[in-house]
């Protein structure tokens, strides 16, 4: 399984629409998990038609005095979401408190709050900084934002894709959507 991985997209704040160069990061992918962060819901039809689209709540989906936008309801939109794929459980959220963002036990307690337990692969967003992390048997994945990559506007962002194969094999590639622009 081919898992396009995005997050923070801000849109349309961040810029009117997704960059072309997402969707064809995410060519084959069969699935797009998108970690919140979203802000309209059009973001989410657009992914559809690449692949199911799986959609983590993010705090700026939700509206505030601060995020004027907020995410009509919609059965792609959860909290949380768990995934079991290959015998591999994979958990999508906005963000949980990492070991080292938080010390002591609050990311187990989160995994348990929002999981039932510890997930193999955890992708969330939230930060703007791609890359992954091990905690312990949990490995952590953010894609970055594919519109405002270390909340800087005017450059392109990532994206990931998880590739999960049979037995619980599984790969990750964090992708600059630079190479996907034309040079100028």
């Amino acid at each position: 399984m081919r898992i396009g991985l995005i997050a923070d997209t801000h849109i349309p704040e961040a810029c009117e629409r997704l960059p072309q160069a997402v969707f064809e990061a995410f060519r084959e992918v069969d699935l797009v998990m998108h970690a919140g962060d979203v802000y309209v819901n059009r973001v989410i039809d657009e992914l559809a038609a690449i692949a199911p689209v799986l959609v983590a709540i993010g705090n700026g989906d939700e509206g505030s005095e601060y995020h004027r936008h907020r995410l009509e309801p919609d059965a792609r939109v959860r909290e949380t979401h768990l995934l079991e794929i290959e015998g591999l459980r994979v958990g999508l959220a906005h963000e949980l408190p990492t070991p080292d963002e938080t010390p002591g036990p609050a990311f187990i307690n989160a995994m348990e709050r929002h999981f039932g337990g510890p997930v193999d692969i955890l992708i969330q967003g939230h930060s703007h900084v791609e890359g992954t992390r091990r905690f312990g048997a949990t490995l952590v994945i953010n894609p970055g934002s594919a519109t405002l990559p270390h909340n800087l506007e005017d450059r392109p962002g990532t994206v990931g894709i998880l590739e999960i194969h049979p037995g619980g094999r599984f790969s990750v590639e964090i992708i600059d959507l630079a190479r996907f622009c034309p040079e100028t």
